[in-house]
């Protein structure tokens, strides 16, 4: 799951600049919806998080296929039937980086319901479309990637699959994310830990979570937790980088006494983790296994390794 930005992150949402609204670019300031708008007092809306990175050939948006295939299969869990396609998302989105002269952003799609009817069925509500575009900086902060994030159980547990859809990215889910969030920050650290109903870790607010123990990296297995599409993209990189990786179910305590811990999403990218509930992980400071693998992520998404360019959409024009 992707989360509203962090105060370590230095992106505005006041720095949009132009916005694709229902088929056209719009100046931010124009791209306002009613006070009624039904997602905005049910959360019937689906989205996305996805990155454009600067690379020799112009900004590329890194797996934008997956993710609009993504934004489309959470419309239709929550029963939503948008008409346009995957081939149109794509578009609108590459449209959008052009129109803003983007060498890199952060890049958020949304599907919601609008204003026609408060009532809680959303049947009589249009459904309504939007890119944006913003710049983005390292989501934890720089000192979460330099020396390890630090991390808390939350007392918030992450929703089971039969109270919320959780295979997809609506944004009601995520008021979970914020109280697990926002319970985080206050206590001093930088990111929380859920756990799913039975006690196992799912994942953070925004991030899926793997643990690497003897040589092995273990990552954590979808339960109630979103596919991520980073986290198939690491699983990836590490079986190309030798490492042996195994999909677990894994308690806290398995953490604490992991050799590392380090999370991924499309903006949290590859973030260490230092501690977890106050006890350190390994020597309590970045893993350098997780430093090494951001390192190659970084050189994938930025187009510095051809063998992965089937994973970047050049945006040109």
């Amino acid at each position: 799951m992707a989360t509203t930005p962090s105060p370590n992150t230095t992106t505005s949402a006041l720095d949009a600049g132009l916005i694709w609204l229902d088929g056209q670019l719009v100046p931010q300031e124009q791209a306002t919806v009613s006070v009624l708008t039904h997602a905005l007092h049910y959360g019937t809306s689906v989205f996305e998080g996805i990155r454009a990175y600067e690379t020799e050939r112009g900004p590329a948006v890194f797996r934008l296929r997956e993710h609009s295939q993504r934004l489309l299969d959470s419309a239709k869990i929550l029963g939503m039937k948008p008409t346009m396609t995957v081939e149109e998302i794509d578009q609108a989105i590459l449209e959008t980086i052009r129109a803003n002269r983007r060498k890199s952003c952060y890049i958020r799609p949304l599907l919601w319901y609008g204003p026609e009817s408060l009532g809680v069925s959303p049947a009589r509500n249009l459904l309504h479309f939007m890119v944006a575009t913003l710049p983005w900086g390292v989501y934890l902060g720089e000192e979460a990637v330099t020396k390890g994030a630090k991390l808390i159980t939350s007392s918030w547990r992450r929703s089971s699959g039969d109270i919320m859809p959780t295979k997809s990215k609506a944004g009601g889910n995520y008021v979970n994310s914020v109280l697990a969030k926002e319970e985080a920050l206050e206590n001093g650290y930088e990111e929380a830990l859920l756990l799913d109903k039975e006690g196992f870790v799912a994942e953070g607010t925004g991030e899926n979570v793997f643990f690497l123990k003897n040589g092995t990296l273990y990552a954590i297995a979808h339960s109630v937790n979103l596919r991520g599409i980073t986290r198939d993209t690491i699983v990836q990189l590490a079986r190309d980088m030798g490492t042996l990786v195994e999909n677990t179910m894994a308690t806290r305590d398995e953490l604490y006494t992991a050799d590392e811990v380090f999370m991924t999403g499309t903006a949290a990218e590859v973030t260490p983790v230092a501690s977890i509930d106050r006890r350190p992980i390994g020597p309590g400071v970045a893993g350098p296994y997780a430093l090494a693998m951001r390192e190659r992520y970084l050189q994938v998404v930025s187009g510095k390794l051809p063998a992965y360019d089937r994973w970047l959409t050049y945006v040109g024009g």
